[in-house]
């Protein structure tokens, strides 16, 4: 009912707001597109089948989901409550979406926990943390906050991909289809949210976010470590390309270098799929 209900607020809003009234409208429409594309892949989760993980690896890689599934589990209230106040409803349509898509990515979680016979947790310190920090900014800090989170994450679930457990296989690949588009929504919310920042101002608020993209990369390669290396990937090696695709995502969300120019926003990678 909870869906329906934020569905139809994601539909009246793009019916209320003319075209051109919002550079947004673009990814309301992809969101709300992606409803049905979701279920398709879904479907094709081998959830029946057996794991040929280790006793070690599962409980690494359970352990693992564990927290990320506490991550992706959040409603989303403060970051609309920011985002209201721009008072763009295609815009916050679009959020509604995301903050849904991202709860989606938890149940696959809870979902994968269920089968290796682990409970989801209550709480951890470094959500705690991510989420204290998302509360105290505004909502440019609260935007980088996620764009850090999921840059971080593309190499995770990259690394995840590579796993022997085909259910684990089919979560990863899931959430990856998922995690490029949000990372240019991230960019995009930056790019209007810096719109009339200075170019100083810009390299500041880039130089903060790289300090936090430093340390989000470096506890996620110690803390998910043995996950990382379940899947066959080195810690280092994590940590270096997970802080490439920061870099990557860093320059068009602040404007830096030859994107500098202009703020025209970059939309999703393909057009709302069917």
């Amino acid at each position: 009912m909870r869906q329906q209900e934020l569905s139809k607020t994601s539909t009246n809003a793009t019916t209320e707001a003319s075209a051109g009234t919002s550079a947004f409208a673009v990814w309301a429409d992809y969101f709300e597109a992606n409803l049905a594309r979701h279920d398709r892949l879904d479907a094709h989760i081998p959830w029946g089948s057996a794991s040929p993980l280790s006793s070690a690896d599962r409980v690494a890689i359970a352990q693992s989901l564990q927290r990320f599934e506490l991550g992706e589990r959040g409603e989303g209230t403060g970051l609309m409550s920011k985002a209201g106040v721009r008072g763009d409803v295609v815009y916050d349509a679009a959020l509604v979406l995301f903050v849904q898509e991202e709860q989606k990515h938890s149940a696959l979680f809870g979902s994968a926990l269920k089968r290796f016979g682990v409970e989801p947790l209550a709480e951890h310190w470094s959500d705690g943390a991510f989420v204290v920090l998302r509360r105290l900014m505004g909502l440019r800090t609260e935007i980088t906050l996620f764009l850090i989170a999921e840059t971080v994450a593309l190499e995770y679930f990259g690394a995840l991909h590579g796993s022997p457990d085909p259910v684990i296989r089919g979560v990863a690949e899931r959430v990856l289809t998922d995690e490029v588009e949000h990372i240019r929504f991230q960019i995009d919310q930056l790019r209007a949210g810096f719109e009339r920042v200075s170019p100083a101002g810009r390299m500041l608020a880039a130089a903060a976010a790289w300090t936090v993209a430093l340390g989000a990369a470096t506890v996620v390669a110690f803390d998910h470590g043995p996950a990382l290396r379940a899947c066959g990937l080195r810690p280092l090696t994590f940590w270096g390309r997970a802080l490439r695709h920061f870099r990557l995502a860093a320059g068009p969300a602040f404007r830096l270098g030859r994107h500098a120019a202009g703020a025209a926003p970059h939309g999703p990678t393909v057009p709302a799929p069917r």
